[in-house]
């Protein structure tokens, strides 16, 4: 049996990270790999022994893209900024502590904050990432608590999977609303969900600050203008045709609910290459001091 060798070695970016390469002689291994990203933002980069690849910005701790068999699944719009003071568009951006509009910015200031790396490792062959996220002034200016954020990602040759732990490190309790507004690459109008059927809905089309309550029944939902609805105590698992020839699995445990969004003519440069098909979390979690909150997410292309 060939001998396993591993190599570890201080991040270009920072001294305290480190990335994780493992090899068999003349074997693909995962790995971990800290790098410069566009706008020079450190990014992580994931990649399975099967040749699926997955990107992370710890701006925002965004992943921007998932790859498989050399097919990204994810989108970035192309008006997306790097620069390290505007969230990332595309990809998986954080909503946390807020889902929306509230008393904060816009889904809140999760999506536009430095995390920190935490670890690189590689379990059963699958490279694996942990970030964290603490507060700090600037979080503190809009949302006064003490919280921990950890958020795990794991690349296999199929799947994407994600966890996000939120802490309340604080000696008060506090509430909080979160989603991942993932965005998948799509042909708009061959892109579908199902296992929406029968959910109660809040469609914020006509009126955002005033949603219309009503129940999905379709077993098809399509994506034919402009589309923003909320889908409460939805499946854990929905199914999504991108409209480009894939099949993709959104499972989860812990995210009650689900959104469906996109933009039409508002965002007439690339609403036609994109859907965003969101886990999220509207109802707000309420956390008693030192008290914890997980949700995970697999996303699966056949």
């Amino acid at each position: 049996m060939a001998a396993l060798s591993m190599t570890w070695s201080c991040s270009p970016l920072t001294s305290s990270k480190f990335r994780r390469v493992n090899r068999y002689s003349g074997m693909a291994f995962a790995s971990v790999k800290s790098t410069e990203g566009l706008g020079n933002l450190p990014k992580v980069v994931l990649t399975s022994p099967h040749g699926s690849e997955a990107e992370l910005y710890l701006f925002g701790a965004c992943v921007t893209s998932w790859k498989v068999d050399s097919k990204d699944l994810l989108f970035v719009r192309p008006d997306a900024v790097f620069n390290g003071q505007k969230p990332i568009s595309g990809g998986i951006p954080h909503c946390f502590p807020q889902f929306g509009p509230g008393p904060i910015q816009q889904h809140g200031f999760g999506r536009n904050m430095n995390w920190s790396l935490v670890s690189s490792e590689s379990v059963e062959e699958k490279p694996v990432v942990t970030v964290e996220l603490r507060d700090g002034p600037y979080s503190r200016a809009m949302w006064d608590y003490s919280f921990h954020a950890l958020y795990k990602i794991t690349l296999d040759k199929k799947t994407l999977s994600t966890e996000l732990t939120v802490k309340n490190t604080d000696n008060k309790p506090f509430s909080f609303t979160t989603a991942l507004h993932t965005y998948f690459s799509a042909s708009v109008t061959g892109a579908s969900v199902s296992g929406l059927k029968g959910c109660k809905t809040l469609n914020k089309v006509p009126d955002p600050t005033n949603p219309v309550e009503g129940k999905e029944e379709r077993d098809v939902v399509t994506f034919p203008g402009f589309v923003d609805c909320v889908y409460l105590d939805a499946p854990n698992e929905l199914q999504l045709d991108n409209g480009l020839g894939d099949k993709i699995s959104i499972k989860n445990t812990n995210w009650s609910d689900a959104v469906l969004w996109n933009p039409h003519l508002t965002m007439e440069q690339s609403y036609k290459d994109f859907v965003c098909v969101e886990n999220a979390k509207i109802g707000t979690v309420q956390l008693e001091p030192e008290q914890s909150w997980t949700a995970v997410q697999h996303l699966t292309v056949a």
